[in-house]
């Protein structure tokens, strides 16, 4: 991975085969899930968006596949679903037999103050939301966790303080009750195992 503020290495299953997302700039992108295991043994379904182009230079293979790129976020105005969608954009992508695995890097300001909680069995844990700007000019908001000691320590830091995070993207299931409704929702966050202010 190179020296980027915002890098994502995945390997995993191929859950799906690729559908149409959208076009931009006269170009097709795609969408698939990918399946992540878990050092647990509980599995992460990401989605990653590649262009048509990288799709079509790749060679078919079994379904296990490696994906190298950058995490995304985008608000979704339709009123269907999360309100901020995080995907993984793919910039390389080839079929392999690797092990699974989950890799991110980011570096980024945080753009709302930490917030600190409890878990209901007792641990600590801090919710992060990190602005990574991108080269052309944009930024990516991306929800970030913290965990125990760690938790404790990047609590104390303030909208605009840099950080330099390494964790792992993850999936986790949520019910939402709209209009009387329970509805099964995914979220997506990185799961930080380290995460280091920038000076």
């Amino acid at each position: 991975m190179d020296n980027s503020t915002n890098c994502v290495r995945l390997c995993g299953r191929l859950a799906a085969q690729p559908e149409l997302s959208h076009r931009s700039r006269g170009e097709d992108f795609y969408v698939f899930p990918l399946e992540v295991r878990r050092l647990s043994g509980s599995t992460d379904t990401l989605n990653i968006i590649v262009r048509e182009r990288l799709l079509n230079e790749t060679p078919p293979g079994d379904g296990r596949l490696c994906v190298s790129g950058e995490l995304r976020s985008f608000n979704n105005r339709s009123g269907e679903g999360a309100k901020l969608v995080i995907s993984v954009f793919a910039k390389q992508l080839g079929f392999c037999d690797c092990e699974d695995d989950n890799l991110v890097l980011l570096t980024g300001t945080l753009c709302k103050e930490p917030k600190l909680r409890s878990t209901p069995l007792g641990r600590e844990v801090c919710d992060l939301m990190l602005a990574v700007n991108r080269s052309c000019g944009r930024s990516d908001y991306l929800p970030c966790i913290c965990w125990g000691t760690k938790a404790r320590e990047v609590s104390v830091l303030g909208v605009g303080d840099r950080l330099r995070l390494e964790g792992r993207l993850q999936s986790r299931k949520y019910i939402k009750v709209l209009d009387g409704l329970s509805l099964e929702r995914t979220a997506f966050e990185v799961s930080c195992s380290s995460a280091e202010p920038v000076l």
